[in-house]
């Protein structure tokens, strides 16, 4: 029987994107594999490769350095269809990597995470996919780090991981999406809002999953949650959370009235 952990480990190091993401769909559907206790799989890594796998294109540029994308042409929309991917493909290597590198968890935190690696996988292939129908595929555009950058920061503690990716990070994507959705429909790209409602749906519940497991490893360290997710905010470098705020998403996403008013 495959371990979860390696299996995650093996994906994570893979290059390939459309691979990538063809590989993490089928292991989310694989219900038979068990989940090593081990804390870590620094001996796997260096069989497998290095962390995160990925092209050589596109190009990581600082986010100052990716260039603005209009709405008024063909390649702008494309551009902004890319970032999307972008972000998508780097969520992918994020969940894998939550999976393998934090041992000692309980199993329903692995079988969360690798729900979450297909659910990306998914999320990818439907914007590269559209991507193409616009005439450019993913590589074609610049692309920035910044996702990454925080994942990287945040390996030693599985609690900052929980606090500063899923519910910092990624629920910056909560907010951003309905306006995002609002530009496609406004030029006639109604296949683009479709695959934006389908990735905000299940943002949700990928956020969900990081509020349950940073609440769950804040009661279990007897740690007050808003004064550590602030504490952590600080540590890290997390960055500052500006408005609008997409207050129902987040709700639904397990944040509390409190964490909401803070905001």
């Amino acid at each position: 029987m495959q371990e979860l952990r390696q299996s995650a480990l093996i994906w994570l190091c893979e290059c390939d994107t459309v691979g990538k993401a063809a590989g993490v769909l089928a292991l989310g559907k694989n219900i038979n594999l068990s989940i090593a206790a081990s804390q870590y799989l620094y001996a796997s890594q260096d069989k497998y490769g290095s962390i995160p796998g990925r092209p050589a294109k596109p190009e990581l540029v600082s986010p100052l350095e990716v260039g603005k994308r209009s709405m008024r042409t063909l390649e702008g929309r494309a551009a902004l269809v890319h970032a999307l991917a972008h972000i998508e493909f780097n969520a992918i290597n994020l969940a894998l990597d939550a999976i393998w590198r934090f041992g000692n968890m309980p199993e329903n935190y692995y079988r969360d995470w690798l729900k979450v690696a297909a659910e990306e996988a998914y999320h990818f292939s439907l914007l590269n996919a559209h991507l193409q129908t616009l005439g450019f595929t993913y590589g074609d555009f610049n692309g920035h780090n910044s996702l990454w950058e925080m994942v990287d920061r945040t390996k030693d503690d599985v609690l900052a991981r929980m606090a500063l990716v899923p519910r910092t990070m990624e629920a910056r994507g909560l907010d951003a999406t309905p306006s995002t959705r609002n530009k496609f429909v406004q030029v006639g790209d109604l296949a683009m809002a479709k695959i934006l409602d389908i990735i905000l749906r299940d943002e949700i519940g990928h956020v969900a999953i990081g509020n349950h497991w940073f609440n769950w490893l804040c009661a279990q360290r007897g740690l007050e949650p808003i004064a550590t997710f602030e504490h952590l905010c600080q540590q890290y470098r997390a960055p500052k959370l500006r408005p609008p705020f997409n207050l129902e998403a987040r709700r639904q996403a397990g944040f509390s009235e409190a964490e909401l008013a803070l905001l």
